[in-house]
Formats: C-alpha cells, structure tokens, sequence
C-alpha cells in the first residue's frame, strides 16, 4: 500500500568509492512514511534503496561488495593493507565480516558430490569437504569427519544422486545411512594405490634394501612383519657392513668409491674407517613419553597380573607417562611374544625369499619400485624398467601372478566394462597371495561401488584438487582460521558458479 503521508525524514551518511585515493561520502535523504494500513503493527517506515546500500549500512552496496571479493581472494589482514593503499580505511575485522555474511547464502542444490576429508592437524583431527563434481565447486566444508555429522548433512540435501568417495568406510556408511537413494562411486585412483600397497605387501617377503645390498640376506625382512628380528639382523649386518667396507678399503679405494658400491655416504664411510671394531649405537635418554621410562613399575604390574594395556594406561599416567596408548601396547607385544616363545608357543614365522636384484647395478629392487613396476603397462616402461621386471618376472613366481592380475585389472578400469570383474576377484582370491586375496575380498565387499567406478565418468579427483586449495588458504592464514572462515573462503563468492 502506498502512502503519501509523510512523518519526517532524516541524513545518512554512507562511504562509497574513493576518488584520486581520497574518501567519498555519499549523503542521502530518506524519508519515513506513515503506514496507512490500520492492521499493521508498524505506524511508520522509511524508503529502502537496496541498489545503492543495505538498510542500516555505512557504505555504499558496491563498497561492500568489494570487500567482500577482498576478503574472499586474500583474507582480512592482507586486504586491509591493500585498502589502505587505495584510500579506503576499513579494519580486517570488518572485512571478514562482510565476508562471512556473504557466506550465509545456501548454495544450489546438487545432484552429483564429491566427499573428501581433510586434515586440520595431520594424524590427529580431521574435517570434511564437499564438492559439486557438476559445477566444479565446493558446497560446503564440515568441521570434523564424524559419521553422524555426515549423515546429517546428507539427509539435509535429499537430492543427492551420486556420491564419490574414497575407500574410507566412514563416508560409505554415511552414504548408506543419509542418503540411501544415492548411487556410491569409489575412487579409481585409491583403487589402483590400494592394490599397488598389495603388491608392495607381497613384495617384502623378499626383504627391503634398506641396508643397501650388504644387508644378511637371511635376516633382511620386513620391518612390518616382525620387528624385533629386524632390529637382530640389523645389528648383525652392521658387522658386515663394517668388514665390507675395510675390505674395499684394503683394496686401496677411496672413500668416495667405497660409497658408490655401498650405497653409504662418503663421510660415513670416513667415520666408520675411523674405528677397529663397529661402533656401537648410542642410545637416547628415555623420555616420560616413552614407556620403557617405567619399565620397572610396569614389570612389576606384569607380575602381578595386570596385564591390559588399557588397565596399566592409567596407572603409568599417573606417574607422569606423556606418550600413548599405541606405544606402551608395542612393549608389552614384545613381552607377550618372548613369555610365548619361553613356553614353547606356536609363534608364526614368515618365509623370507631370496631378493631380486637389478641385472644391471646387482643391487636388490625394493618393494616399492616393484610394486610400481607391477602396475605399469608395458608400453610405458623405459628399457631399464623392462629389464627390471623381466628380472623380478625371473625371480619371483608370485610377481609373475600379481603382474598378469594388475594388467587384467587395468584393462577392466580402462574398458569401462564392470562384467569381467567378479571374475578377477575369484582368480585373485585362488592365488594363495595374502594380501591379494585381502584386496581381492574388500573389492568384493563393496562391489557395487567398485561397479560404479568402472562404469561412471565421475571420480574424486575434484575434491583431492580442492583440498590442495583448502590447505594453501589455511596455511595463508596461519592455521588461525575457524571453520566458518575457512567455509567462507572456500564457497564461490556470493554461490555464482
């Protein structure tokens, strides 16, 4: 209803644009009408130009829109200076302000997302990123990765479609519990590293070369496999080493020689020509973060029966333990194992193969070069890389299997054909090969994501290219920004995609 009644007016005062780096105000009249409608509750109202700035603002529309693209491109404190210079004085908290505003508008609804998480602090708390694999954009970014907070957003948004993820069981079960009538797509890439880590698994059962090529055959395995024989083998292969190198040196090579066919530095072949007998390891001062630091209390906890890792946890930490639950388990593993052996307890052994060996340089391939050499077509290798896996084809039946399987798994990815591939995961399932047969039954266990992957274009390479973003902009800001800020310079400004 119009009214042409007026009841007053009044000035305000509003910062626009600076010109040749000098202030601009802007001053304008409004007047305040009274209302002509006798069943409103208000008896006046003023004219609002939204055009020109929003109600009880104090600059101008384009102002504000300014500093928000400031704050969304560089952040407050950086924008502030870089307002200064062009003669507008606004504060960095004023800046991200109008930025968070900005950020309060729901973005559009999406069909097809990505979901990813992220690290706020690396190996100890993490967040949540959500990507429009359509419009290339992200939607939202969640504080933590938690499966209930997941579940809440997906039921929020009950358009989703398709979701691409990675093989985190998380966000599978958030996908089922939130949005059950979204399609899973896992992520090709994680696919093709989880059975690449497979291969790698298989492949250290021939020892890792770590110790260079004068490491004890018989006693280099995997750390992983068992650590405490691992640490035996080093110690003893120091021996050889140190014979070796004073061996050479006898032969009259030079240090820098000697370390070319060792694989050691020049100057700690220098250091160890120094002594007669190996030198001996020194050992670091125990820490209230290690639990050997209260060894004699938690022997004696162990004699008298208690035995738990989580029941000792406590105990120790009131005595001033610092380190973690993980780390006093690791001892008390070791003791459980020696307590076993004295009682003459079954304890696994794990066959160590012979370890192939480069035919050009005859030191031994390790486990990851193998396992990258498993997956790669034939096509793309370079000359040495065929004589490497002609080699490791040579002397290793079970690479010979894994190569056959990884290429029949490629040419499945690439073929877009989802059909061969229970298949595959009966013949790898035979092969007898640990962890193949423990890749081969999770494929299995998610197979209709798996499915999805070979057959649908989407992936989660967006979300991955977005994280990279996510984590320049928090390192930018010196790790200080909140989720709310972090989500504000993450959105598309102002949700235009």
């Amino acid at each position: 209803m119009l009214s042409s009644q007026r009841h007053g007016w009044r000035r305000r005062r509003i910062e626009d644009f600076p010109a040749q780096g000098q202030a601009v105000w802007v001053e304008l009249s409004v007047c305040r009408w009274r209302c002509l409608n006798t069943d409103c509750s208000r008896r006046t109202f003023s004219d609002h130009d939204t055009a020109v700035a929003a109600p009880y603002a104090r600059r101008t529309s384009r102002q504000a829109q300014l500093l928000g693209h400031m704050a969304h491109a560089a952040g407050g404190s950086p924008a502030e200076r870089l307002l200064r210079r062009l003669g507008i004085r606004v504060s960095d908290d004023t800046i991200l302000r109008q930025l968070l505003r900005a950020a309060q508008v729901a973005p559009p609804r999406a069909r097809i997302i990505g979901i990813d998480d992220w690290s706020w602090r690396k190996s100890q708390t993490y967040g949540t990123i959500i990507i429009d694999l359509e419009r290339r954009a992200v939607i939202d970014v969640l504080e933590d990765r938690d499966i209930v907070t997941c579940i809440d957003w997906l039921k929020r948004h009950p358009e989703v479609e398709v979701i691409s993820r990675d093989r985190c069981g998380i966000y599978a079960q958030a996908a089922r519990q939130g949005a059950p009538q979204a399609e899973q797509v896992a992520d090709r890439f994680h696919i093709v590293q989880n059975l690449r880590m497979a291969i790698e698994e298989q492949m250290n059962l021939h020892g890792r070369p770590t110790g260079r090529a004068l490491l004890s055959e018989a006693d280099n395995i995997s750390t992983a496999k068992n650590l405490l024989k691992s640490r035996l083998a080093h110690r003893k292969s120091r021996e050889e080493i140190f014979k070796t190198i004073w061996a050479l040196r006898e032969q009259g090579l030079t240090c820098s020689e000697i370390g070319r066919r060792t694989g050691f530095p020049r100057r700690s072949v220098a250091k160890w020509l120094q002594f007669e007998t190996p030198p001996d390891r020194k050992r670091a001062v125990l820490k209230r973060s290690s639990a050997w630091y209260f060894e004699e209390y938690l022997k004696q906890s162990w004699e008298n029966g208690i035995r738990s890792g989580n029941a000792l946890l406590p105990l120790i930490r009131e005595r001033g333990y610092e380190g973690s639950l993980s780390n006093l388990q690791r001892l008390l593993a070791g003791w459980r194992r020696a307590e076993k052996q004295e009682q003459g307890g079954a304890i696994n052994e794990y066959q160590i193969l012979e370890p192939v060996r480069d035919p050009e340089t005859g030191h031994a391939i390790s486990p990851v070069i193998a396992a990258a050499l498993c997956i790669k077509p034939r096509g793309k290798l370079t000359l040495e890389q065929v004589r490497k896996v002609e080699a490791l084809k040579a002397g290793s039946k079970a690479f010979t299997t894994m190569r056959h399987l990884a290429m029949r798994f490629n040419g499945i990815l690439r073929g877009r054909k989802a059909d061969p591939l229970p298949a595959w995961i009966d013949d790898a399932i035979e092969t007898d090969l640990a962890p193949i047969v423990r890749f081969a039954r999770t494929l299995n266990r998610d197979i209709d994501a798996v499915r999805n992957a070979i057959e649908m274009h989407w992936s989660n390479g967006q979300a991955e290219g977005q994280i990279n973003r996510l984590k320049t902009l928090k390192r930018a800001m010196y790790g200080r920004a909140g989720p709310n800020l972090l989500r504000a310079r993450m959105l598309p400004l102002h949700h235009t995609y």
